[in-house]
């Protein structure tokens, strides 16, 4: 098992700590330790209001008094998960990115503070997710997305067409941790051209793609299978477009586990529209793993 800590990005928001909250949890589940980090800007408002006494500005007191409340929160979580934090005067991005490279898992709230901030702070988690070269969870904090308690937790990992054994393995490693079931889902549809009007053909195109959704998902799960003969596996083959089939299945689940793959001739991780779809609309906290290069 790896030691690599969970890294939480927090900037003084309610989304960060449900973040932090969040990510003490797992730690605990992985036993692994936990690394709160806020990116700060301060050094580049040195000439401002000036905290009388203590040498420092007041942006380097608010950096510390985030991190510090967000340390205190996770203690208070999870009194045996070791905490560690660090203020970084950078921009976000960039912080995350680099801790990525050291993390078992980046952990972000969905949101900012408010207005135009929520929309800057949603570009960062997406730019994030897009281009870590960890697995991202992205954790809401709404009262459709806190976390439930349930005896049973229930992980949803997301098959697409190309396999990503980076997230099926993640996905497993999820479900056993929590001594949970696995819940694998492939969608599939059937194109409008291939629909006959004539009885005896009726259906048939319809059944030869959700066969092929079947050998697809078999295929995926076969090794992890094998590598994890405890997890409890529920396979299931939808039709319709994956986004919208990932999303409605999220209601009901504790954690939504998607791929994402690099491409030729682009800078990182591009994530299409099921893991946008996914970040933006899932009941449940989200996870965007990597492919493995």
């Amino acid at each position: 098992m790896t030691d690599l800590p969970l890294v939480v990005g927090v900037d003084g928001s309610e989304q960060s700590y449900g973040a932090v909250d969040w990510a003490a949890d797992e730690a605990a589940l992985r036993g692994v330790p936990l690394r709160l980090v806020y990116a700060s800007l301060w050094e580049r408002y040195e000439g401002g209001a000036l905290a009388h006494g203590l040498g420092r500005t007041t942006e380097q007191i608010l950096a510390d008094t985030i991190v510090e409340a967000a340390a205190e929160r996770a203690h208070r979580r999870q009194a045996d998960v070791k905490v560690t934090t660090e203020v970084l005067p950078e921009g976000p991005v960039t912080v995350l990115l680099r801790e990525g490279r050291d993390a078992s898992a980046l952990v972000l709230g969905t949101r900012g503070r408010s207005g135009i901030t929520e929309l800057l702070l949603g570009s960062v988690s997406l730019a994030i997710a897009g281009r870590a070269e960890c697995p991202v969870i992205v954790v809401g904090c709404g009262p459709e997305r806190r976390p439930r308690i349930r005896t049973e937790q229930r992980v949803v990992l997301g098959v697409g067409e190309e396999p990503n054994p980076a997230a099926v393995d993640f996905a497993f490693r999820a479900a056993a941790d929590r001594d949970g079931t696995l819940r694998a889902v492939r969608a599939w549809r059937c194109p409008a051209h291939e629909s006959t009007d004539h009885p005896l053909l009726a259906g048939e195109p319809a059944r030869l793609h959700e066969q092929q959704a079947v050998e697809v998902l078999e295929e995926a799960l076969r090794d992890a299978v094998a590598e994890h003969p405890s997890v409890r596996v529920r396979r299931q083959t939808v039709e319709g477009p994956a986004r919208k089939v990932l999303v409605e299945v999220s209601a009901t689940a504790d954690l939504l586990v998607v791929g994402a793959r690099r491409r030729h001739g682009h800078h990182g991780l591009q994530l299409g529209r099921v893991a946008h779809a996914a970040l933006h609309h899932s009941a449940c906290p989200v996870v965007v793993v990597p492919q493995r290069a």
